[in-house]
């Protein structure tokens, strides 16, 4: 089901018994995010605070803190289904024969939707007011926060050299009533397109979102290739076309149906203290000099929900979009590495600390060509541990995974440290954004790969056995 915005899918969520109103008032400093979390953790509703002291607007949280959640949000039934999409969308298999062709036209004519439709009328734009941050449900998540902060805005910014636009989920620090900081990480794409704005000087046009469709909330997050405009793929995932409009002083093109709309620009001269935030690590990071983002205008619909996350220690609602991620990019990655057949980045891993990857083995050292390889794709570059196994073991087992790991390696000869870059939230590496990643190649070793010794087969029943015991387990009375 395509949802129009937020509040449509708002409404959904509360047919489906997947929401929780809290009528009675409640505070945006700590208050909330103490709510947020104790639900979280037990895997409960989104939550709508329709009393939050000190502003005029209701605030919806842990919108996709459930793996329901999030695959309805993206139009799923479960997260596998999306990535099978796309990975029928990409087999060249599909469109061999003519009849192959005939058949794929459904799925080709879903393409369709990925271009947005420009408007001249917009729900965004009922009211533009003068900005005014204080009358937001704006919160502070964590005691030693260095103060309030949005933690789900959608970052619209233009390449001042192509023309493309681009989307970035980045946390912004409230400094006062129209001035907050922008978290531009140095691999970001966000920060690159600031880069370019310095050069030519001067100031740099910014639109930030707060609250729009699920899918578009989605594909800000998605880490897309360059090339792929976030608004064209979060039509893929909606299957309609995302209507936009052009903002009121920029010329940058946003979702129609948003909720909240902050319009201004960065000052590509100017830098300001930013942080500490209580991010996704769990822990907390650290402050720095960042750009500031000033507000010019501000525009909403006439009766708007603020939208809001935290971040904390796992599990918390990132964790379930980063698990979109996973199985929606998973064809993608077998593109590059056809001899994956799953993976999993476990929820305390926080997206890219740690990943299992389960491997069809084909030669010696084939692990570690995997590992270099991932290493080598995208954002992955950050990630700290790689564990490889055969392709019998489910990656998703944890327990199995640890069994093979905890058995299988020798730490000589299956240990292997990587020099690279790291993400700008890691704390534990002497340098900030280098260090060292670990692999480990828990797979079977062969004896091409020196391993001289006759290596054990797993200890398994028979068939004969297992199916005699399925068929008298009643009998057993157990």
């Amino acid at each position: 089901m395509p949802y129009k915005d937020i509040q449509h899918f708002m409404r959904y969520l509360d047919e489906k018994n997947q929401l929780k109103r809290i009528k009675a008032e409640v505070s945006p400093i700590l208050e909330i995010t103490e709510i947020a979390d104790r639900v979280v953790k037990k895997r409960g509703p989104a939550l709508l605070f329709e009393n939050v002291k000190g502003s005029p607007y209701p605030l919806l949280i842990n919108t996709f803190g459930s793996y329901k959640r999030m695959s309805m949000a993206i139009g799923a039934s479960k997260l596998d289904d999306i990535g099978k999409d796309i990975q029928d969308l990409i087999d060249f298999s599909n469109y061999r024969t003519m009849l192959d062709k005939v058949k794929s036209i459904p799925r080709l004519a879903r393409l369709l939707t990925v271009f947005p439709v420009k408007v001249k009328k917009a729900p965004c734009q009922e009211v533009i007011e003068e900005p005014d941050l204080s009358k937001l449900p704006i919160l502070k998540c964590w005691p030693d926060d260095g103060g309030r902060f949005i933690t789900l805005p959608l970052v619209f910014t233009k390449d001042p050299e192509t023309g493309q636009q681009n989307i970035g989920m980045y946390r912004l620090q409230v400094y006062d009533k129209n001035t907050t900081g922008m978290h531009w990480h140095l691999h970001k794409d966000g920060r690159e397109i600031y880069d370019k704005y310095k050069k030519l000087g001067g100031k740099m046009p910014v639109t930030v979102v707060i609250g729009c469709d699920p899918a578009t909330i989605y594909a800000s997050t998605a880490p897309l290739p360059k090339m792929i405009d976030e608004i064209m793929f979060a039509g893929y995932l909606r299957r309609m076309p995302v209507p936009i409009v052009k903002s009121v002083t920029n010329d940058i093109y946003i979702p129609a149906n948003s909720e909240f709309v902050l319009e201004g620009y960065v000052d590509t001269e100017e830098l300001r203290m930013e942080g500490p935030f209580g991010d996704h690590t769990g822990y907390y990071s650290e402050k720095d000099m960042y750009p500031v983002f000033h507000i010019t205008k501000m525009t909403r619909k006439e009766k708007p929900v603020f939208m809001a996350t935290i971040v904390g220690r796992p599990p918390m609602e990132d964790c379930f979009m980063g698990k979109a991620t996973e199985r929606l990019f998973l064809p993608l990655l077998k593109m590059i590495a056809p001899e994956i057949v799953d993976i999993n980045f476990p929820l305390e891993g926080v997206f890219h600390n740690c990943v299992i990857v389960s491997i069809h083995k084909k030669y010696p050292a084939h692990a570690k060509k995997v590992l270099n390889t991932l290493w080598g794709s995208g954002q992955m570059m950050y990630t700290k541990l790689i564990i490889v196994v055969d392709e019998e073991v489910n990656p998703h087992d944890i327990s199995a995974v640890a069994w093979k790991v905890f058995n299988n390696i020798d730490a000589k000869r299956d240990l292997i440290i990587s020099e690279g870059p790291l993400d700008a939230l890691d704390h534990s590496s002497p340098l900030h954004l280098i260090g060292n990643r670990l692999g480990i190649d828990a797979t079977k070793k062969w004896a091409s790969e020196g391993y001289e010794r006759e290596w054990p087969d797993d200890i398994v029943m028979s068939d004969k056995i297992k199916e005699k015991v399925d068929k008298r387990w009643k009998e057993y009375g157990i």
